[in-house]
């Protein structure tokens, strides 16, 4: 096995652009709401850094955030840009779509962290789809919605394909950065096409004629 301190990690700023969106969705949630700028902020960081957090404490390392304030001011950035932009926002259908961009962003972070840690691949993959989802989950948990991962929607598959990929790149040999942008352009190619075109895998019992 590969010493974990040789394998490299992807760039600090690829895990904030990922908080980052994940926090935007997190503030819409509570826009949509129509909660104070106190629970925008809640909503932003839990979104944002839930995922990571789950990620880390499956993996056994320091939760990402504990040590870096950065990540609290991001979710209030966040919060303030949705507070005086959520109508102009909200018209432009933005949540879905950030929280696609920020789902095949989450998972290569995720998936590039736990191989930078000397994680099996294919438990970084794992990791790369929980650091994911799990975010998402807890916003729409907070704001009392089904979460998108119930509905018949290509969401989980997508955030696969990233982590996938880019582990996959990763290990053929491919520098880091350049296999965390086509892993993670191939996962939001898959979720946007499902948003826009309606994709979906075959339900259990689609094809099953009654008894």
């Amino acid at each position: 096995m590969v010493p974990p301190e040789s394998l490299p990690a992807l760039p600090p700023a690829f895990d904030y652009a990922g908080v980052t969106i994940f926090a935007l969705t997190g503030a819409l949630a509570a826009a949509r709401d129509r909660q104070d700028i106190i629970t925008f902020w809640f909503f932003a960081v839990a979104t944002g850094v839930g995922g990571g957090t789950l990620r880390d404490l499956l993996i056994g390392a320091p939760v990402f955030w504990i040590g870096d304030a950065t990540y609290l001011g991001i979710g209030l950035a966040a919060s303030l840009a949705v507070w005086f932009l959520a109508p102009y926002l909200e018209r432009a259908k933005t949540l879905i779509w950030l929280d696609a961009l920020g789902l095949a962003a989450y998972a290569v972070i995720g998936a590039g962290k736990a191989l930078a840690l000397g994680v099996d691949p294919l438990i970084s993959v794992a990791m790369g789809v929980l650091t994911a989802c799990f975010g998402g989950v807890i916003r729409d948990v907070l704001a009392g919605q089904p979460s998108a991962l119930l509905k018949r929607e290509i969401t989980i598959s997508a955030a696969l394909l990233a982590a996938a990929g880019y582990v996959a790149l990763f290990s053929s040999g491919l520098q880091p950065l350049w296999a965390g942008i086509a892993g993670g352009v191939a996962g939001f190619g898959l979720r946007a096409g499902a948003i826009h075109y309606g994709w979906a895998l075959p339900a259990f019992g689609a094809k099953r004629g009654k008894a």
